[in-house]
């Protein structure tokens, strides 16, 4: 995860660019003209939509992205270009073609339900002049992009002339080209690195009826030879991505719930490309994208997702090594500011935890039972020696934080220098406080800055004193 913070790749994304418009309000009368509901408008909302989800969600990773796409001599076009420049999206690619309507999609929207859908849009293919400019358009620089993203919605930019053409050129400069597909026949994304169907769409462009793994593998058989793919892949749904290069491997979905699908498939080409583009094997790439796509059907709508849901996300799962959950005062600051936010309940407590046993096991899974997060102050070796004597610690701070961070129960790990967490509970604010049954009647440290402080009770004859003890045989 690491590498990919520090990674900006450059990403192209060709497609069918469109404006989400949404006019939000409540609906409580019929209108006497006609029997039909009386929607009152409170307020109004425009997303990028189509290929321009992709690009909202390749932004949200990190990634430098420029597009290429034909929008319409109008209103909409000016706005959509207007929407890209905001979030510093290279839009000089962009063509104009005169008497071409730019998609508009408005929804209206009461009471959390959709009324009505209205669009503007064309959906012939675009001239063949637009397809010329395109491509000379993008020549100049595609040596420079780490990917190029077809982003297919239908709606007439991506001709079968246009695709060859991209895939052609992107080909003899070494670029991968990576395909959300449209429609039954594929043959016009022929020599593209993959596509990323859904299960439907593999079902409809192979004829064959995927409802076993031998079906499964036969349809992505299909599909990389006559589509002459590097890697073919198809989205399940919840039962994950499925990939064949020289054979099936599949990765199951991480998601834990599931509240909207839309869009789902947008995230999952960018993170495949934003992965791909940091020289990620295809077996990182498509687990990188579980992730992603795990984390954006919990949230309402065409959502996007940032590396830093992904590293907390994954380290929420325990699918991650022990040293992504270990943290710094800095990012722990700042996983707990986006905790607050998505009203994840944050649980604090500390400790040695010297010789790892039963009882801190058992306290730590009761500490974790409070909320949803559990971040555990670590002592490091200097603060336990000056508490517990010359001889200790008996394992050092970072194999004590390795160990501790392997646990389900604990989310985090932060060492600190002082003999009191004071400092850094004063900073995570928690909203629940844990220290050990000892400490009824007793001033626990930081507890002015907790919401709560719950006492737990130690196991019975499990402390690390007697351990030592019993190592040593007295």
């Amino acid at each position: 995860m690491n590498v990919l913070k520090n990674f900006t790749p450059k990403i192209l994304v060709v497609g069918d660019l469109m404006i989400d418009h949404y006019l939000w309000g409540s609906c409580e009368r019929i209108s006497p003209e006609a029997p039909v509901q009386v929607v009152d408008i409170s307020r109004e909302t425009t997303v990028l939509g189509g290929a321009g989800n992709v690009i909202n969600n390749l932004n949200a990773l990190g990634a430098k992205v420029s597009v290429s796409s034909v929008i319409g001599d109008d209103d909409n076009g000016v706005e959509l270009r207007e929407m890209l420049n905001e979030i510093d999206v290279d839009s000089s690619n962009l063509i104009v073609q005169k008497d071409r309507k730019t998609s508009k999609k408005s929804r209206i929207i009461a009471v959390s339900q959709q009324i009505l859908r209205y669009d503007k849009e064309s959906k012939s293919e675009i001239e063949e002049a637009s397809v010329k400019k395109i491509i000379d358009s993008i020549s100049v620089n595609i040596s420079s992009y780490d990917a190029v993203i077809l982003s297919d919605y239908g709606k007439g930019v991506l001709t079968d002339e246009l695709c060859q053409d991209i895939i052609s050129l992107a080909n003899k400069n070494g670029v991968k080209v990576l395909v959300d597909p449209k429609g039954s026949d594929f043959s016009k994304y022929k020599g593209a690195y993959l596509l990323t169907p859904n299960k439907k769409e593999a079902i409809l462009a192979t004829g064959i009826d995927i409802k076993d793994d031998k079906s499964l593998k036969d349809a992505l058989v299909k599909l990389k030879n006559e589509v002459e793919l590097d890697i073919s892949l198809i989205t399940l749904s919840e039962d994950g991505i499925a990939i064949y290069d020289t054979q099936v491997k599949r990765f199951p979905t991480v998601a834990k719930e599931v509240f909207d699908v839309t869009g789902a498939g947008d995230t999952v080409i960018a993170s495949i490309a934003f992965a791909l583009s940091a020289d990620k094997s295809i077996e990182e790439t498509a687990s990188f994208a579980n992730l992603a796509a795990g984390i954006v059907v919990g949230k309402i709508g065409s959502a996007t997702v940032t590396l830093n849901e992904i590293e907390e996300y994954e380290a929420s799962l325990h699918k991650s090594t022990s040293d992504a959950h270990i943290k710094g005062f800095e990012d722990i600051e700042k996983i707990v500011n986006r905790c607050k936010i998505n009203g994840k309940k944050v649980v604090f407590t500390n400790g040695c935890f010297d010789i790892l046993h039963v009882g801190h096991v058992k306290y730590l899974q009761e500490a974790k039972s409070f909320g949803d997060v559990l971040i555990v102050g670590l002592n490091s070796d200097e603060s336990v020696s000056r508490l517990k004597g010359p001889s200790r610690p008996v394992n050092i701070a970072q194999d004590r934080a390795y160990i501790l961070a392997a646990l389900e129960a604990v989310d985090y790990v932060v060492p600190f220098e002082e003999d009191t967490p004071h400092y850094l509970i004063k900073m995570i604010e928690p909203d629940t406080l844990v220290k050990g049954g000892d400490y009824k009647g007793k001033d626990v440290v930081g507890t002015e800055f907790a919401t709560e402080l719950k006492l737990v009770d130690f196991v019975n004859g499990k402390s690390t004193t007697k351990t030592i003890q019993k190592i040593q045989g007295k």
